[in-house]
């Protein structure tokens, strides 16, 4: 008997084996027939309207001058009127349709009245690029309260509002792509940059999220992923505690061209994804090998920027007060190591904001 019930426990452990087995080749056949169609097909956005957040400068404007020369109608927003409408008229130029409207995505009243002049104009939005941001630079005991709220008023609430409201839009059409601008700072905290990161864990987790529920429904999500990226953003980034500190290892890892992509390239990557229905993005080679690190070993990474956190600039009793970067010049941003930052600022419209 007890031959018996060994025999039948391993026939039994074999037949389970080998269905497992099979409905894992099966998956995996699946998974990769999907992946194969993901990167060999794409659709045209040609025609398509795009409402795109943070568009008037930096990363936001490359997005909408790549969408441009897709052919897409275009809606672009910021808060700051005078680059916007220096924006507006440069994609004109490029002969695109283009509807730009001031709009502080993290008042809800705003980003609705602007949904619903989009779609006025228009008539629909096929495409939402969520890509408004804000930065704040430096040391937790520089940091407020303030500054958090900031940070997810701006990249997770501002996101949410924006979503939420044209997501019905697209829902009652059961089609439409969101792409949402997060950071490699959502899948690892990086010392120094920790409203940054927390606000960018947050809109990590909800665009995921929201790529599982609204699948089924014919829209597509993806999470985008940067590192750095030669945007000159880091011109009007804040900067707080000893700021030109901080601003000179910022400018100078943001303007490296082994450490951050262009912009114009990012938006070419980054379009592409978008009419190939890819769900995740993650650009630059830095930040592929980061994810990867913390993916494998967390704890190890967590130590080891625990170590770079010791190299970095530490804050003076009065670091509470914030500084834009070109507030924050020194010797090491006026050298020749951020000299392509420069030139992106030039190229990108980054404009000196008070």
């Amino acid at each position: 008997m007890a031959e018996k019930s060994v025999a039948k426990a391993l026939a039994t452990g074999a037949v389970t084996v080998g269905a497992a087995g099979l409905l894992a080749g099966i998956g995996t056949a699946v998974a990769g027939r999907a992946l194969w169609r993901s990167l060999t097909s794409t659709s045209s956005l040609n025609g398509k309207v795009v409402l795109i957040t943070g568009s008037s400068r930096g990363l936001g404007l490359a997005l909408a001058t790549e969408c441009a020369n897709q052919g897409c109608r275009l809606a672009i927003c910021a808060r700051d009127q005078p680059t916007l409408q220096d924006a507006e008229r440069e994609l004109r130029r490029l002969g695109a349709e283009v509807f730009a409207m001031p709009c502080d995505i993290t008042e809800r009243s705003a980003v609705e009245t602007l949904v619903n002049e989009v779609v006025a104009r228009f008539g629909r939005i096929d495409v939402l690029i969520n890509n408004a941001g804000t930065i704040a630079v430096g040391p937790l005991a520089s940091l407020t309260p303030e500054d958090f709220e900031e940070a997810m008023d701006t990249m997770f609430w501002g996101m949410l509002h924006t979503t939420l409201l044209v997501l019905p839009h697209m829902q009652a059409r059961g089609e439409g792509h969101i792409a949402n601008v997060t950071s490699i700072g959502g899948r690892m905290a990086v010392p120094h940059l920790l409203a940054y990161s927390a606000a960018k864990f947050a809109a990590t987790g909800f665009s995921e999220g929201l790529t599982a529920e609204v699948a089924s429904q014919g829209i597509k999500v993806l999470t985008i992923i940067p590192g750095l990226m030669r945007t000159g953003s880091h011109h009007n980034a804040f900067f707080k505690g000893n700021n030109r500190a901080e601003y000179a290892w910022f400018g100078v890892s943001a303007s490296a061209p082994l450490l951050a992509m262009g912009a114009r390239r990012a938006a070419k990557r980054i379009v592409v994804a978008i009419r190939r229905g890819e769900t995740e993005l993650t650009l630059g080679m830095p930040a592929k090998l980061a994810a990867l690190a913390h993916g494998i070993a967390p704890a190890t990474t967590v130590r080891a920027l625990s170590v770079v956190n010791r190299l970095l600039p530490g804050a003076p009793e009065a670091g509470k007060r914030r500084h834009r970067g070109h507030q924050s010049e020194s010797i090491a941003t006026r050298s020749p190591l951020t000299a392509l930052g420069r030139k992106a600022a030039r190229e990108w419209n980054q404009q000196k904001l008070a």
